[in-house]
């Protein structure tokens, strides 16, 4: 793993809009901010792309359909756009792909049933769509592929456990599902945190389900580093079996060998620094790190720390440039961007962690 002192922030010039629950995507050293809720809470339609290496936003057309918290992905010269809320608050059926060539939006087929807080992921061109909520705010169980060439989504089998706003994994021929996090998009609130951990076999289009995350968590992070999955952080719940009698922040660290088959048992030792909520996680550098959120102070957090697999220990990393929570991120091979979120109302904030260039 890459040693502390090699991460450094990168700051981009902010967006022109600023945003929360925007869907973003990095394609050829441009990145693409679609959609997000504004000052109002209102859902946007606004289109937005940095150029990375000229340090430069452009407008682009407006998204057709305006929308927060949609899943958005990269198909080639194309970025598709699934799902999300739109402007009165109600889950989207809507897909819309942006012509990155022609500079122009195209609607393709629509999702079957609305749904906000859809987990997508791809591979060899065709895209996956997992759970999301519906108009009547239940969590779904549905599974979805749609093939680009085809416009077209045909249902897969559905997942055991209905969730939204899961953590999704492609790992080799599987794609695993953790579902510890309901968002809270533009005021609506989903029911209580499941904690179910499965995964979908690609090739034998069937489910395995892994034994639950230990200990439930609201607005936890997930991250996935040399095929071990972390359940990180977020608001414990009052039970039984604390004496809180209010949801409190933790620093929570349980982690999941799939080729073990088991939760570790969770240590005090490898817990994070910092209590903290509603904070980005990725990969970088052979580190997992956690970044900004809340935590047990008025504003939000612009700490940052990163675990190595190999020490297993947590250390400090350089703090983001501005404390905020309810990012949106969006991973590279060398980058991991904090876009948007929430610092004193809506931030326009473009940073990134990255790995200095070591000489």
């Amino acid at each position: 793993a890459a040693g502390a002192g090699a991460f450094v922030w990168a700051t981009f010039p902010a967006m022109p809009t600023r945003r929360v629950y925007c869907s973003a995507a990095h394609r050829d050293g441009q990145l693409f901010v679609l959609g997000g809720c504004g000052g109002a809470g209102r859902a946007l339609g606004t289109a937005e792309v940095l150029d990375l290496p000229a340090q430069r936003w452009t407008t682009l057309p407006p998204l057709p359909t305006p929308r927060a918290g949609a899943a958005a992905l990269v198909l080639g010269k194309q970025i598709l756009v699934v799902g999300g809320v739109d402007a009165a608050q109600s889950p989207l059926a809507s897909v819309e792909v942006y012509h990155v060539d022609e500079g122009k939006w195209e609607k393709k087929a629509a999702l079957a049933q609305p749904s906000m807080g859809i987990s997508a992921v791809q591979r060899d061109g065709a895209v996956y769509a997992l759970g999301g909520m519906g108009v009547d705010t239940s969590p779904q169980a549905l599974v979805r592929v749609y093939e680009p060439a085809k416009d077209h989504w045909q249902p897969l089998p559905s997942m055991p456990t209905p969730c939204y706003g899961a953590s999704a994994f492609l790992q080799g021929n599987k794609i695993f599902v953790l579902a510890i996090s309901p968002l809270c998009i533009g005021g609506r609130q989903g029911k209580l945190p499941v904690t179910a951990f499965e995964a979908f076999d690609l090739e034998t289009r069937s489910w395995t389900r892994y034994p639950s995350v230990p200990s439930r968590r609201a607005f936890a992070a997930c991250a996935m580093a040399d095929g071990v999955v972390f359940s990180l952080g977020g608001l414990q719940q009052p039970g039984p079996h604390n004496f809180y009698s209010r949801p409190h922040f933790v620093n929570t660290v349980e982690m999941f060998d799939p080729a073990q088959g088991v939760w570790r048992k969770p240590s005090r030792t490898i817990r994070m620094k910092e209590k903290r909520a509603d904070f980005v996680a990725g990969c970088l550098g052979g580190r997992v790190v956690a970044v900004g959120g809340l935590g047990n102070q008025s504003c939000p957090l612009d700490s940052v720390e990163g675990f190595s697999l190999s020490q297993k220990k947590w250390e400090p990393l350089p703090p983001m440039p501005t404390g905020r929570c309810s990012c949106s991120s969006c991973p590279t091979s060398s980058l991991l961007f904090v876009i948007g979120g929430v610092a004193q109302g809506p931030s326009g904030a473009v940073e990134a962690l990255c790995l200095r260039d070591v000489p």
